[in-house]
């Protein structure tokens, strides 16, 4: 095996080993690694594979990305192992309910899922060439499943921009514009997301396609290939620290086997690499957890370079780092993982068959309750991850209230969805439920904080006692009426979801105009809260189409509208009042391209037109202070650093906007755009720190500075929920903070904010950041002239799975007036 990686790293062949399959570089008619691969000719040489060698490789297409890239499987292994590749399937799974006798190593690899991190799809192709010319052996008892590139949109980005401005030949010099990408850089999405914190959230397209097929696997080790930094050697397992306490003994020992064989061909060839550092299993969402949590082998493998580093870069040591060694790196740890799984086909199905044997949780069931929308939004992923539940029976339920934090009783009824973790996906269940995640060290990767029902803004209890319910395929959505009466004069809905704001969306799409209560009010004896929709036949008596269109967007959205005959309300405002306002069809421009944080800008963009379904303009930075800002009646500025784009006269023209009757969504980062100025309330909240301190050796001054870190928390804070910014919640909002940013109340409109003291019910908050939030606002609304600011300390769409954040980003849009 030795010698196969020494031919492999000296020179990778032009000449195939095959008489049936040409090398990656005889079939695209350039050495791999001298160049980089667009994603067409990927798909070109897959598909050449899998017709030359159908008998040891199936390829399908389980999808498409946004932009209409195909998204592509191979199945590698023994002639006679694809022919029987159904019955090896089947029979990897019956582990999961303690049954069959499975035999085959199961190995998922996944490149690409990082655009300008684009060196492992050239990697795949060498790899799949590999393992069916000369390392055959490894796939008599092994099925390998690769899927080449994760992220085509991001790939072919990246790729095409590269090609825009390398030099001929490439330049190596690292101040040359080919190692420089500018905004719209290959590493998200389409819509600017990062797919690899979406395996557990699904919001994107890919993730939604790619997770049917997992689920339908399970593999026993799944590797995501990645880039890093170009001055970082290779990244392998074992992962760091924190674990989360729910990986077993034998997945960490495994790590430490698959990091072993590695190290002994990385040595052979004097190739630096770390372990246990940086690349931590905590947070669900990655490549490298999520499958750990399915009781998988994840890993995570980093090659310095990525969209830096181009064909070949100088290192800050004056090392030259070339695309072919990036490449040459992620196939030897690719067929090293293989090989480890080849010979270890008998322990990897014994340990998968036992992660899934009955484990004693703390928490047995999660018992949820709430705003059907909501219920109906968290079945939906659940669903995805084929995580089953079920309705409780008519009782109580006692244990752990995640509202008030502490031992409660609740009555439970039909309504109550029950999940428990004794099922199938267990481990998963108590990983996106358990109300605080157990941390073995504080310096983590990512965020800390994702509990489920927090997220969707349901009420919750976590009971030590498994709760029994009725089994159920689906949550039943409320079915719409099938005929409105023809003579109702309005139509009425609440006001609480998402799935309101989407009807809301459709209706001012095809011209329906619709009004809003700013005050509680009951009618013919059901009770309607504040932003409550109301639907006036006199309102839209120019629309010929009015009813049947009501009828239709109503149908499609399961809305249950309630008729009425009169606008004399029995309490609250009649429906002539001024108190019943017309929601405004508003036009809505988004700033894009620098200053704003690029994932912040496309968590907005992806809202819009992906969740919501409303049309929103893209104004790029380049040349928005040239743009007639009066032609919008809202403007939204993600996150990012303002200081050198905001000038003065840009700043001007601004208030002069907002005073005119335009309205800003300011979040996070771009708050400080308008703090300390003339005519703006905001302002930092002014916090000292201790000045005192003790001195610190150097190194502990990293593990001393996330006292002041917030990494991801939750923190349960106060609503004044009369305020239109918040309508549809009640007095309380649990909000993911991700920094500490701290501002002070205003005057007037302070709408979400922490008290004194604030404590995160779930993740890590140092605490010098818990001091420095103490009374500080979290959403709030500046009347300014005719307009508005609204300042959204807090990201209420981060990564696009806060569920329950969201409305209060539509109430911007709408209901603030």
């Amino acid at each position: 095996m030795k010698n196969l990686f020494i031919v492999l790293i000296l020179f990778i062949s032009t000449f195939g080993i095959s008489q049936t399959i040409s090398s990656p570089s005889e079939f695209l008619g350039y050495e791999l690694g001298s160049e980089f691969t667009r994603h067409h000719e990927v798909v070109a040489y897959f598909n050449h594979i899998s017709k030359n060698a159908s008998d040891r490789v199936k390829l399908i297409e389980y999808g498409k990305t946004n932009e209409r890239r195909p998204l592509l499987l191979a199945y590698i292994s023994s002639a006679e192992n694809i022919e029987n590749l159904e019955s090896i399937r089947s029979e990897h799974l019956k582990a999961t309910q303690g049954q069959g006798n499975a035999n085959k190593s199961i190995v998922w690899l996944s490149y690409n899922v990082h655009g300008n991190e684009s060196t492992s799809t050239e990697a795949a192709m060498q790899t799949i060439y590999e393992l069916l010319t000369t390392n055959t052996s490894y796939l008599e008892n092994t099925v390998v499943i690769m899927d080449p590139c994760i992220n085509p949109d991001g790939r072919d980005r990246y790729v095409n921009w590269y090609y825009q401005y390398k030099n001929t030949p490439f330049n190596i010099d690292p101040n040359s514009k080919e190692h420089h990408e500018g905004w719209l850089n290959g590493r998200p999405n389409h819509y600017m997301f990062d797919l690899n914190r979406d395996w557990a959230w699904l919001t994107q397209i890919e993730s939604q396609q790619r997770i049917k097929l997992y689920n339908q696997w399970l593999p026993h080790i799944h590797v995501d290939f990645h880039e890093q930094g170009v001055d970082n050697p290779y990244f392998f397992a074992p992962a760091a620290e924190p674990f989360h306490e729910v990986v077993t003994d034998f997945q960490r020992a495994f790590q430490e086997t698959v990091g072993n064989n590695h190290a002994k061909y990385f040595d052979a060839q004097g190739w630096f690499y770390f372990t246990k550092e940086v690349f931590d299993l905590l947070y669900p969402s990655y490549g490298d957890t999520y499958p750990t949590y399915n009781g998988g082998i994840g890993m995570t493998y980093e090659q310095g370079g990525s969209g830096r580093a181009g064909l070949g870069i100088t290192t800050s040591i004056g090392d030259v780092l070339t695309l072919k060694d990036r490449m040459i790196h992620h196939i030897t740890t690719g067929l090293s993982t293989v090989e480890v799984a080849a010979n270890h086909s008998k322990v990897l199905n014994e340990e998968f068959k036992k992660f899934y044997q009955h484990k004693n949780f703390k928490y047995k069931s999660y018992v949820l309750s709430g705003d059907d929308d909501k219920m109906n939004a968290l079945a939906h992923l659940l669903n995805q991850h084929e995580i089953t539940y079920g309705r409780a029976k008519s009782g109580s339920v006692k244990g752990y209230d995640y509202r008030n934090g502490k031992t409660s009783t609740h009555k439970t009824t039909s309504n109550s969805m029950v999940i428990s973790t004794d099922q199938t996906k267990g481990t998963l269940v108590k990983v996106l439920m358990e109300p605080n995640t157990k941390l073995s060290d504080s310096l983590t990767y990512d965020i800390t904080a994702w509990s489920l029902p927090y997220a969707y803004g349901l009420d919750a209890i976590a009971s030590e006692s498994k709760v029994s319910a009725d089994a159920v395929d689906n949550w039943n959505i409320p079915i719409s009426n099938k005929t409105l009466p023809e003579n109702a004069l309005a139509y009425l809905t609440d006001w609480s979801s998402m799935n309101d704001a989407r009807f809301l969306s459709d209706l001012l799409k095809n011209k329906i105009r619709v009004r809003h209560a700013k005050e509680p009010f009951t009618i013919e004896g059901k009770e309607f809260r504040r932003g409550s929709l109301i639907i006036n036949r006199a309102d839209n008596k120019s629309n010929p189409n009015f009813l049947k269109s009501l009828t239709e967007i109503a149908q499609k959205h399961h809305i249950n509208l309630a008729a009425s005959n009169t606008s004399w309300v029995e309490k609250g405002k009649d429906f002539g009042s001024s108190s019943v306002s017309m929601i405004p069809h508003n036009k809505v421009a988004v700033l894009s391209g620098a200053p704003t944080n690029t994932l912040q800008f496309g968590e907005v963009w992806h809202f819009f037109e992906q969740q919501l379904e409303y049309p929103i303009a893209v104004l790029d930075a380049d040349y928005f202070k040239g743009i007639n800002l009066s032609a919008y009646d809202i403007l939204i500025l993600p996150n990012g650093n303002y200081s050198s784009f905001i000038d003065q006269e840009l700043l001007a023209n601004l208030k002069e906007y907002v005073q005119n009757g335009g309205k800003i969504i300011a979040m996070e980062g771009a708050i400080n755009a308008f703090k300390g100025d003339d005519g703006f309330q905001i302002q930092e909240r002014d916090y000292k720190t201790d000045s005192t301190a003790t001195l610190l050796p150097y190194a502990a001054t990293e593990r001393e500075g996330i006292k002041n870190m917030i990494t991801g928390a939750i923190f349960k804070t106060k609503v004044d929920h009369t305020h239109p910014l918040a309508y549809g919640y009640d007095d309380t909002y649990f909000s993911l903070k991700l920094g500490q940013d701290a501002y002070e109340y205003l005057d007037r409109g302070t709408v979400v904010y922490l008290e004194n003291d604030p404590q995160p019910v779930s993740g890590f908050a140092g605490s010098e950041a818990k001091k420095k939030i103490g009374n500080t606002l979290v959403f709030g609304v500046e009347e300014y002239g005719r307009g508005q600011i609204i300042y959204m300390v807090d990201n209420p769409v981060f990564r696009g799975f806060w569920e329950n954040g969201k409305l209060f980003f539509v109430n911007a849009l709408f209901m603030v007036q």
